[in-house]
Order: structure tokens, then C-alpha cells, then sequence
């Protein structure tokens, strides 16, 4: 009796270790962020630190992004939605809820823009933001001046919308993000209509608009923009802040003559907000409660801001920003610009769908 008592004993203790080690997770990460959008030191430094090897896959829209998200098994661990996004993606019931108490540089993040990004996710329950950006204009300098004159200001999406200034720059390349979202809002917003109404039948002048402007539009890409800038294969692009940064950054390194600049234009700009997010199905769950919380540190965020010249939401990282990003006012906004700036809204479906429909329309002129 007490032979057997003891051999019983022995297999429960020999499966509760065999139970604890199975529960383990794996020394495994696998992460979907944005194409440029990391300091390639950031992802070596948290695998030395923890063990973990990551696998880093990238996309170049949320469109593709919702796709592989709404279809079942991600495969993902992390994924980097557009906060407008990420709020249509909650509501389908995608992504896991933040164990805040295994996060524990969350304290860093910025209060009051956590309170704007409480209106798409409520009690920031999913996601923590990655990197705040806008959607502008950046040019190379010498042929937009050899075309347009040196008296000639790039500060209105004039440059893009009036057909009579565009069509003088088809000849150099122009090239626009593959993003039907954020570039009908912002053709909605320099119409002075609502970028994000709710009326699929509100869109109908913005579509005029963008099919006389596609007429000059060299291609929609939203990340061949970034080298075919920094070479001067094309002369001007609406792009996203951080990548043309990276545009105008890359020509320096290279010598090669071509000025770039970036500008919010005067009719304002769309923002938007890149989250981090854990999907519902993620095999590794612990690992990416500890790499959200490694890129909350002051130190990690400064880094990947100073390289991919996007702002931040964690305020003690701002002072260790590379000052030539942190002073841009194009970049971490002054308070001006901020009057003139949106933030894209959840969109109903319907809507989602004509804009879809448009883009193809487009694209496709």
C-alpha cells in the first residue's frame, strides 16, 4: 500500500514537471511591422538580452494587414496595426488584452495621448502605440525648382490635386502610398469635406479628384517611395513622415546630390498612430508581453525613433531622440500644425467598401 502510495506519488510529481516544462513557451517570437520601421539594432539587442529569436516578417498596409488578420490564424505574435484599424479589428474580436502588470515601463507612455487613443481603444485594453507619424508631401528639391521655378513653395496638397502643377512633375516621377484609407481622407480633408463620413455617397467628388491626379502618378507603393526618393528616380511623393526622413537621410549618406524635404502642407495632414498588438491566437504570449515592454524603455524607444525619424508616445525617451528628429517640427508637431492635423476615425463597413472600389477605380486609370 505504501510502495504503491509512493510510486503514485512519484508519477503525479514527474507529471506536474512534465506539465510545467510543456507550458513553457518556446525561446520564440514572431513579429509583423511595418516595412523600415525598426533600427536594426533594436531586434539583435532583445534577443541577447532574453534568449528569444524573433521572426520578422514585414507588410507595406493595413489593408494587408487586416486581410491576414480577419482571416483566421495569424501566425503572429505581434503584429502593428493603424490605430483605426486596430479599433474595427478589436470590435471583431482579434486580438488579446494586455496583462498591463507584466508591462512594467507602461508608466512611460504619455497620458494625454493615451486619453485620444482611449476613443478607438477603450482603457487602451489592446495595444500600446509604437510610432505617431503623418501623411504629407516630400520632394526633391532641384526638380521640383527646375520645373516649378525657385520661387515655387511646396506647401499646399495643391501640388498634388491641381492638375496644371502636377502634370509638370510627371516627367520626373511622382508616386503615391498604396493606401486607399489615408489618401482618400486626404483628398476628403483638402476638399474641406469630413475625411471619415460615414455617407459612402460623400466620396464621390474626392474620387474625381484623385482620377485627374492619377493621371501623373508615376505608381502606388507604399514603400518603393523611400529609395526611388533617396536615388532621385522620382522628384516628389506623398508619403508617410518617418519614411521620407529615411528618404532624405539615405541621400546624405550617399553623396549623391539630391536635397529632400518634408513638409505637413497648410491645409493639414492626416496622423495616425502605429500600435503594437498581441493577436488572439499567439503561441508566444509571454514573449510578447516582454518585447512590448523592452521597447517601452526610454533608451529603445529613442533609438528606433532617431532611426526611423517617426515621434513617440514615451515621453522620457523625447530627450534621447538624435536632435536633428526631435526638433523637426514636421515631425514632433508644433502646436500650430496640431490645429490642423486629423486622426482617421473607425469607418463602417460600407464606407470601407466604396473606398475600396475608388482605390481600384484609381489605380487602375
Amino acid at each position: 500500500m505504501i510502495k504503491g502510495t509512493i510510486i503514485s506519488l512519484a508519477a503525479a510529481l514527474a507529471f506536474s514537471v512534465s506539465s510545467f516544462a510543456y507550458s513553457e513557451e518556446e525561446k520564440v517570437l514572431n513579429v509583423y511591422n511595418w516595412s523600415d520601421y525598426i533600427d536594426p539594432d533594436v531586434i539583435p539587442e532583445f534577443e541577447k538580452e532574453t534568449g528569444i529569436k524573433v521572426v520578422y516578417d514585414v507588410f507595406d498596409s493595413n489593408e494587408v494587414l487586416e486581410a491576414k488578420m480577419l482571416s483566421g490564424k495569424s501566425g503572429y505574435d505581434i503584429v502593428a496595426p493603424g490605430s483605426d484599424f486596430l479599433s474595427r479589428q478589436i470590435q471583431a474580436g482579434v486580438y488579446l488584452p494586455l496583462d498591463k502588470s507584466k508591462l512594467s515601463n507602461y508608466k512611460n507612455l504619455d497620458e494625454e495621448q493615451m486619453k485620444m487613443l482611449a476613443s478607438l481603444d477603450k482603457d487602451n485594453t489592446y495595444a500600446i502605440p509604437y510610432q505617431q507619424g503623418s501623411t504629407g508631401i516630400a520632394y526633391n528639391k532641384k526638380m521640383i525648382a527646375a520645373r516649378l521655378g525657385e520661387d515655387f513653395t511646396v506647401d499646399s496638397w495643391d501640388v498634388f490635386f491641381k492638375p496644371e502643377i502636377l502634370s509638370k512633375l510627371k516627367d520626373c516621377g511622382v508616386a503615391v502610398l498604396n493606401a486607399p484609407t489615408e489618401v482618400v481622407a486626404t483628398a476628403m480633408n483638402y476638399l474641406g469635406k469630413n475625411p471619415t463620413d460615414s455617407d459612402p455617397r460623400a466620396y464621390k467628388e474626392a474620387e474625381e479628384l484623385l482620377l485627374k491626379m492619377s493621371k501623373n502618378v508615376t505608381y502606388y507603393h507604399s514603400s518603393q517611395n523611400i529609395n526611388d526618393l533617396a536615388n532621385g528616380d522620382i522628384c516628389i511623393t506623398l508619403g508617410w513622415s518617418g519614411d521620407m526622413m529615411q528618404a532624405r537621410d539615405r541621400a546624405r549618406e550617399a553623396g549623391n546630390g539630391v536635397e529632400i524635404e518634408y513638409v505637413v502642407p497648410k491645409e493639414g495632414a492626416l496622423v495616425f498612430y502605429d500600435m503594437m498588438a498581441i493577436p488572439k491566437d499567439a503561441e508566444h504570449p509571454d514573449n510578447a508581453h516582454k518585447f512590448l515592454n523592452f521597447i517601452l524603455r526610454p533608451e529603445i524607444m529613442a533609438k528606433i525613433s532617431s532611426y526611423v525619424a517617426y515621434a513617440n508616445a514615451v515621453t522620457p525617451s523625447i530627450p534621447l531622440v538624435k536632435p536633428e528628429v526631435r526638433d523637426n517640427p514636421n515631425i514632433f508637431l508644433t502646436p500650430e500644425k496640431k490645429k490642423k492635423i486629423f486622426l482617421m476615425e473607425v469607418l463602417p463597413q460600407k464606407v470601407t467598401k466604396e473606398i475600396n472600389k475608388i482605390w481600384n477605380r484609381v489605380k487602375s486609370e
